[in-house]
C-alpha cells in the first residue's frame, strides 16, 4: 500500500546514519524530475582515521567517492542526497532489507524483508560471489528471479575475462539483438562501477521494445548514457563505431549479421551467444555427408547438433581470418539452458597463415557448405 513519501524517506534516514548499515544504493527517478547524479551507492568503511561512511556517486561521466565522518557531516550529506528526486532507494542492514519506490502520483512503495546479520567472512564471501550485486535496482526494475540473476552474473564473468584491466576512459558499446535488454543494463552497470564512461546503444528490430527499453533507462537513471534504436541488426544506425560489440541469442544468421558489423566496425572485443543454427543445418541435409560421417548426418537429430558445432566452429576461424582471438566457452550451465555457448573474440590484429586459410577452405569443402557469415565478410 503507498504511503506518505516524506514519512518513508525520514525512515530511510533513520537507517543510512545507524551503525548497523551494510549498503544502500539510490537510483533511477521520480516521474518530471531528474536528479543531478544518476545514481548513490553508500557503505560503512574503517579508515585509519576512524570509520567514515563511504559515499561514491555517479554523474553518468565518472564516479566520485568522497568518506565523511559519523555525525554532523554524515547527517548533512544523506540529507543532500534524500532531497534528490531518486525513484529507487535500497537499504540494507544488519537486520534488514528495505526497498522504496517512488510511484507516479508521487507516493512511496516500500517492501521489507529481514535479514541474518552476516558475519565479517560472510560478507566478504557475498561481494565475490556476484559482480553485480543482487540488491542492485537493476533487478527490482527488470525481475531478479535467481535464474536471470545467475545469468548476469554468468555474462559478466565472461565479459570481465574478455575485457582487458585498463580500459579507455571512454567505452564504447553496441548490443545487437538486445530484446528486453537486462543484460545490456547489466553490462552497463558493471562496466560503469569499473570507472570509465560508458556509451551503449542496444538495437532490436521491435520499436515496442524501443519504447519499453528506453523507459527502463529513464527508470535506473541511465537514459544519457543508454539509448536504444529500432532497426534490424544489418541496417541500424549507430553513430559511432562501437569498441565492444554484444549479440546474444540472436537467432540463426542473425548472430552472423552481428559478427560482420562488429568486424567492419574494427570492434576491439566482441561477445556472441549464438542461438539456434537452421542455415547449416539445412545445406546439410541437401548434401551427402563425406565419408566415412554420413552416420552423423543420416539422423535430423543428430545432424542438427552437428550443425551446431560445425556452425561455431566455423565462425571462430572466420573471425581468426580477421584478426581475431577467439575463445568458445560456457555461457551459463547446460541444465539451465541447452544454448549455452559463448564466442568470446578479441582483435589482436595477427594476420591469419596459410594453414588456417587452408584448413577453413578444407572443411567447408568437405562438408559442401557455406557459411552466411563468409558471404557477409566478402
Amino acid at each position: 500500500m503507498p504511503q506518505p513519501l516524506d514519512a518513508v524517506l525520514a525512515e530511510v534516514r533513520d537507517l543510512l546514519l545507524d551503525p548497523a548499515l551494510t549498503r544502500a544504493v539510490a537510483a533511477g527517478k521520480r516521474r518530471g524530475f531528474t536528479p543531478s547524479v544518476t545514481r548513490a551507492e553508500l557503505r560503512p568503511v574503517a579508515l585509519k582515521g576512524g570509520p567514515r561512511l563511504q559515499i561514491v556517486t555517479d554523474d553518468g561521466s565518472r564516479p566520485y567517492t568522497r568518506n565523511v565522518a559519523p555525525g554532523a557531516e554524515a547527517a548533512e550529506a544523506v540529507d543532500a542526497l534524500l532531497a534528490e528526486p531518486f525513484g529507487n532507494w535500497h537499504v540494507e542492514t544488519a537486520a534488514e532489507t528495505v526497498q522504496v519506490r517512488v510511484t507516479k502520483k508521487g507516493d512511496a512503495q516500500i517492501h521489507r524483508a529481514a535479514t541474518a546479520g552476516p558475519t565479517v567472512t560472510q560478507s566478504h564471501d557475498r561481494a565475490k560471489q556476484w559482480l553485480l550485486d543482487p540488491g542492485d535496482p537493476l533487478f527490482t526494475v527488470v525481475g531478479g528471479t535467481a535464474a536471470k540473476r545467475r545469468q548476469v552474473d554468468a555474462f559478466l564473468r565472461a565479459l570481465a575475462a574478455t575485457l582487458p584491466d585498463e580500459l579507455p576512459q571512454t567505452l564504447r558499446v553496441v548490443d545487437l539483438g538486445c530484446g528486453n535488454a537486462y543484460l545490456t543494463f547489466a553490462a552497463y552497470r558493471y562496466l560503469a562501477d569499473r570507472g570509465v564512461t560508458v556509451r551503449v546503444v542496444g538495437v532490436d528490430v521491435r520499436e515496442d521494445q524501443r519504447v519499453r527499453n528506453s523507459a527502463v533507462a529513464e527508470q535506473l537513471g541511465c537514459a544519457e548514457a543508454v539509448t536504444f534504436v529500432a532497426g534490424t541488426i544489418e541496417d541500424a544506425v549507430v553513430d559511432e563505431a562501437p569498441d565492444l560489440v554484444l549479440a546474444l541469442h540472436a537467432c540463426d544468421t542473425a548472430t552472423d549479421q552481428a559478427l560482420a558489423r562488429a568486424v567492419n566496425w574494427n570492434a576491439k572485443w566482441v561477445l556472441a551467444a549464438p542461438c539456434c543454427h537452421h542455415d547449416i543445418a539445412a545445406q546439410l541435409k541437401g548434401n551427402t555427408a563425406p565419408s566415412p560421417y554420413a552416420e552423423i548426418t543420416r539422423n535430423a537429430i543428430l545432424r542438427e547438433r552437428f550443425a551446431d558445432v560445425l556452425t561455431d566452429s566455423l565462425r571462430s576461424a572466420l573471425l581468426r581470418l580477421r584478426g581475431y582471438k577467439v575463445e568458445v566457452v560456457e555461457f551459463v550451465d547446460s541444465a539451465h539452458t541447452p544454448r549455452n555457448l559463448l564466442l568470446r573474440a578479441r582483435l589482436t590484429g595477427a594476420a591469419p597463415d596459410e594453414g588456417q586459410r587452408a584448413e577453413y577452405d578444407a572443411l567447408t569443402a568437405q562438408w559442401g557448405v557455406t557459411p552466411a557469415l563468409e558471404k557477409l565478410l566478402s
